[in-house]
This record gives C-alpha cells, sequence and structure tokens, in this order.
C-alpha cells in the first residue's frame, strides 16, 4: 500500500508542476487541507448506538406478592428427586426473564391448563402458586413410560418445601395426546418447537383438538433474528446449534422467527392475541466486535431482536388442510399450499 502510495503522489506532482502557477497554487493548498483532515487527523468516530435503542425495556411481570430477588433465591434451591442444589443456576440465569414472561400470558386466566415439557417445573411454579390455573404436567423422556411421578424440593424463605408432581409422558410428535378432545382452557407449548424433528403443523393440530372452542394457546421459543445471532452471523460464526448427547431431540432442530410462528399459529386455526420477543438474560452485546458496525443498521426494529419470542393465540377457526409453503417443500403434489388464502 505504501508503494502504491507514493507512486500516486509521484505521479500526481508531475501532473501538478504541468498546472499554470496560480492554479498549482490552489490546488496545493487543497491537497494540503485534505491531507491533513483525512490522512493525518483522525475523524470523530460515529456516536455508539446504546443496547436500549436495539431492546426496549420491557419489565418483567413479577406475581403480586414476590420480588425478582426473592425468586431467584428459591430458584437457586431447585431440586428434582434429590439433584444437589444449584445444579441449575446456569439454566436459572440463562432463561429466568422468560419464566416470568411466559407466567404474565397467562396471569389473568382461569381454568385448566395443560403445561407441555413442564420439567423443570419453574414455570409451573409460578402459575401454580401465582395463578388460578389448574395444571396438568406432560413430559417426555425418551421412554415407554406413561407417567413420572418426580418429587420436587425447594427453599421458600426459611421453610424447606416439598412437592411431588406427576406428569403423563408421551411423545408429542408421534404420539396421539391421551386427551378426550376439549380437555382444556389453556396449553403452554413452551420452548419445544424449536427441537421438533419432523412437523410442527400436525403437533399443532393435536393441540388445537385438546383445546376448547375459543381456548389459548402459548407459544415460547428462542428467536432465530435475535440480537446475538445477527452479531454472529456479521462476524462469520455459525448460529446453528451443536449435535447433542442428549440425541436429536437435546438440540434445536429449528428455530423460527416471529413471522413464522404467526404463519402456522394461523394455519392452525387461531388467532393472535398478544405477541413480543424479550431478552431473558443481560447480555454484553456492546462488547461485540461486530456491534457498532451493525448496530446503525438494526435501529427501529421495535423487540424483534430480542432472545425470545412469547405469543399468545386463541382458537378461532378450523386449521387449514395442507401444510404452508412458508416452511414446508418435497412432499406429495397437493400437500404444500400457499401460506396466504385466497381471497
Amino acid at each position: 500500500m505504501s508503494r502504491l502510495r507514493s507512486r500516486a503522489t509521484g505521479i500526481g506532482r508531475v501532473a501538478l508542476e504541468a498546472l499554470p502557477t496560480r492554479t498549482r497554487d490552489l490546488v496545493g493548498r487543497a491537497g494540503f487541507w485534505l491531507a491533513h483532515e483525512c490522512d493525518q487527523v483522525p475523524t470523530e468516530p460515529p456516536s455508539p448506538v446504546p443496547r436500549s435503542a436495539l431492546l426496549p425495556d420491557r419489565p418483567l411481570p413479577l406475581p403480586t406478592g414476590t420480588t425478582e430477588e426473592e425468586l431467584r433465591r428459591r430458584f437457586a434451591t431447585w431440586s428434582i428427586d434429590g439433584e444437589p442444589e444449584g445444579h441449575m443456576n446456569a439454566y436459572v440465569g440463562d432463561s429466568f426473564g422468560r419464566f416470568v414472561h411466559t407466567f404474565g400470558l397467562v396471569a389473568d386466566l382461569s381454568g385448566t391448563c395443560l403445561e407441555l415439557g413442564a420439567n423443570p417445573y419453574f414455570t409451573t411454579h409460578l402459575i401454580e402458586r401465582y395463578s388460578a390455573l389448574e395444571l396438568s404436567h406432560a413430559n417426555y423422556f425418551g421412554n415407554d413410560d406413561q407417567s413420572v411421578l418426580q418429587r420436587l424440593s425447594y427453599r421458600d424463605g426459611d421453610r424447606q418445601m416439598t412437592e411431588d408432581i406427576r406428569s403423563t409422558l408421551f411423545n408429542i410428535e408421534d404420539d396421539e395426546f391421551p386427551y378426550p378432545d376439549s380437555s382444556f382452557d389453556v396449553v403452554l407449548f413452551c420452548e419445544i418447537i424449536e427441537h421438533l424433528l419432523m412437523d410442527p403443523m400436525r403437533v399443532l393440530r393435536k393441540i388445537r383438538r385438546v383445546l376448547r372452542p375459543d381456548g389459548v394457546l402459548v407459544v415460547t421459543t428462542p428467536n432465530v433474528a435475535r440480537l446475538n445471532n445477527m452479531l454472529r452471523i456479521a462476524g462469520g460464526h455459525n448460529i446453528y446449534d451443536p449435535y447433542s448427547g442428549y440425541g436429536p431431540y437435546g438440540r434445536h432442530n429449528r428455530e423460527y422467527t416471529m413471522t413464522d410462528l404467526h404463519v402456522l399459529l394461523r394455519f392452525a386455526g387461531f388467532d393472535i392475541d398478544a405477541t413480543f420477543a424479550a431478552d431473558s438474560h443481560d447480555e454484553p452485546y456492546e462488547s461485540d466486535p461486530m456491534y457498532p458496525a451493525l448496530a446503525p443498521h438494526l435501529v427501529g426494529r421495535g423487540d424483534a431482536l430480542g432472545q425470545y419470542l412469547f405469543v399468545r393465540a386463541r382458537v378461532a377457526r378450523p386449521a387449514r388442510e395442507g401444510l404452508p409453503d412458508l416452511l414446508y417443500r418435497s412432499y406429495p403434489p397437493g400437500t404444500v399450499v400457499p401460506t396466504v388464502e385466497a381471497p
């Protein structure tokens, strides 16, 4: 680069000497000013974009009668079937905000509620203690058992608490839900859809079957368009989940955008009641080397960059036939249909 610059300077000097004296003088002074301003004096960097301009603050809808500090202390003592206290602290640190935001979506509801994927029971605890919902629990642990009884222990202030939680066990992709039609007022489908291997529409149709007319479905899932992923892609890093020692369900097989969720839910016969994206834990975005360059291009996206997506939807109509072309391909002719219905 220095050799090219020297050559360009030499060519420029020859051209300058060929000009009339007064013109040469003006050009010389302009060149000096440009060199001084552009090469020798550092330019003022643009003002950094604050995190709040990309991710508006969304207060946690904490249950009445408790505080964030009290809940965090309680969750730090969590033990299931004798596991040591504190072994889930990293998980709680990552997901605490998600638990509370999920609670906030059902805090005003009552009736029967099916919680799919209830273990490890943090959201369960918030709903059972601080809402009017009557919970049924479902899990899948990769075996042929029909149900399981797990003992949850934790400290609530000075009191040692113990609860026995029974869950029905089934694979929501392969098995039929073991409940009659219209069994529940609410279904929680939280942090599961990203683990599915085959057909989320089939699962949503099963969920819709067990919901009563006007029943409520709550979906939460990691946001594939979250700010951290944007920064990783800009830096040349992969955003896909690693392979898991827990098998194919132990990883995120497909993450979603908010548009994806809306398409799936409307296709399955739901109307959207509430929707937002939010962070669940603090992340030092500004320290990422890609942040200064990328952040100005992301201003104005509202809360679409949050770590998790939250949707509350309501049964409104029969599910459409087929599969939406936004998310499906390579099925038999006539199976995949346009995402938007013809007028």
